[in-house]
């Protein structure tokens, strides 16, 4: 009775685990605001109505306004002053007008891409993470899928905003599965123990019948055969990119990445 008593009690405490773990993927209510501005067409209404409540559902559990900005850039601008410009002028942000925001803009004219973090997106979100945020959404932008690679951009957006910075967030000890899989892994190993115990202890082992005084090494041979060296080659990554942050116009500092695509 005691063996199942104890077993009972780290199922629950496993599940307790994996309900705290899931507890931070929870979506809050939230009244829905427009963060999908398709003025480049690359979107269908049901595609950006779904990128817009997926945004506002994410962009409330960190409190950052999560915007997609896309241009056909008539007036032949620079991405990054775009950016820049939109952020002065709609004065986007969470809680309060140029409040905390992440604006991923796309510029058709050129095949270009700028992503910038104000605020608390600039602390959590600084060049480095955005940097490995337009390396995930790049190939679906250059293939043209772009419902796939907006919401690449929210999710991983929001994903490394529930990490502190200075964290690599691609970490594998960030990872919910990996998490769970330990949490099991460990709740496991410990039924087993207790499970085990709970049969008695047994007292008997090899050196029960073993006879020291006899027993040993009888030879021993170590062969040297070959040496194995393999050359291994490097990719290069495909594309451009660099740049970083800045100040707007109206003197809003940002953390920043651009690139074509």
């Amino acid at each position: 009775m005691k063996k199942w008593t104890a077993i009972f009690a780290v199922l629950v405490l496993i599940a307790i685990i994996i309900a705290a773990t899931n507890a931070g993927t929870t979506y809050a209510a939230t009244s829905s605001k427009s963060l999908i501005f398709d003025e480049a067409g690359l979107l269908s209404k049901d595609e950006s109505t779904e990128l817009n409540e997926l945004a506002n559902k994410y962009g409330a559990l960190r409190e950052t306004d999560i915007i997609i900005f896309t241009t056909p850039n008539a007036a032949n601008a620079d991405v990054m002053k775009m950016t820049q410009d939109f952020y002065d002028k709609r004065a986007p942000g969470y809680d309060k007008p140029h409040g905390n925001a992440v604006i991923l803009t796309v510029d058709m004219k050129h095949r270009e891409v700028y992503l910038a973090g104000f605020y608390k997106a600039e602390e959590y979100l600084g060049d480095k993470r955005l940097e490995q945020i337009r390396a995930k959404i790049s190939p679906d932008l250059s293939s043209g899928n772009y419902q796939s690679a907006f919401q690449k951009y929210i999710e991983t957006s929001y994903r490394y905003m529930g990490i502190p910075p200075g964290v690599n967030p691609n970490n594998p000890l960030f990872n919910i599965w990996l998490q769970l899989g330990v949490s099991l892994l460990i709740g496991g190993i410990v039924v087993g123990i207790m499970a085990y115990r709970s049969g008695g202890r047994v007292t008997v082992d090899r050196r029960t019948y073993e006879d020291t005084g006899n027993s040993g090494v009888v030879d021993r041979r170590d062969s040297y055969i070959r040496t194995t060296v393999t050359k291994t080659k490097i990719a290069k990554s495909s594309g451009s990119g660099g740049g970083g942050g800045g100040r707007t116009g109206g003197g809003h500092s940002h953390s920043g990445s651009r690139g074509s695509f």
